[in-house]
């Protein structure tokens, strides 16, 4: 191949690839300007790198990192510090008013129950979860979960419905959380 055509192959592939990485840090930097709009508060450090809604109840902490979350309901959320999603997980707040309803299978009402998560939980992909839900510090939910309930702290669960099936060395989290080694 002649040079002259190697040289331009070799712009337009150093281009495209500036494009693309351009592209990626508009469309963060707007899901990111969509969470500010909406959340009650947020905290420092607020990373955004998938398609993300928020309600006008969600609190979030310090260093928090969403790669795709969709939070609904009127029901509160609060998520702590150093939290950090896998891509397509989805909060619940809210459920269809089915038990002291005037129609069935449900009304327009609605029941609100909180989501708590503590600082330093770790979601996988597709995380579902559901209504009245708190996590613990430092949990770690496996992909594909669907989880309701109390989740202890350390604890790393999966399933539908998630059960504990592990928990984390929690000495060895500890030390690691004393010397500020967080990512």
């Amino acid at each position: 191949m002649e040079e002259w055509l190697s040289k331009l192959l070799t712009f337009f592939i150093i281009n495209k690839q500036k494009r693309r990485s351009a592209r990626r840090k508009i469309r963060s930097f707007l899901y990111a300007q969509r969470v500010y709009k909406t959340a009650r508060s947020v905290g420092k450090n607020l990373h955004v790198r998938g398609y993300t809604t928020v309600t006008k109840t969600t609190i979030l902490g310090d260093n928090v990192s969403f790669n795709g979350m969709k939070i609904s309901g009127g029901g509160g959320v609060k998520i702590g510090d150093w939290f950090h999603s896998g891509e397509e997980c989805v909060i619940i707040t809210q459920n269809h008013n089915y038990d002291t309803g005037n129609a069935i299978p449900y009304d327009d009402t609605y029941a609100y129950k909180d989501v708590e998560i503590g600082d330093f939980v770790w979601l996988g992909t597709r995380v579902m979860i559901l209504p009245g839900t708190t996590i613990g510090e430092g949990a770690i939910i496996q992909a594909g979960a669907v989880v309701h309930g109390n989740i202890p702290p350390y604890a790393i669960v999966g399933g539908n419905p998630a059960k504990v099936f592990k928990y984390r060395d929690i000495e060895h989290f500890k030390a690691l959380k004393a010397a500020g080694k967080f990512y």
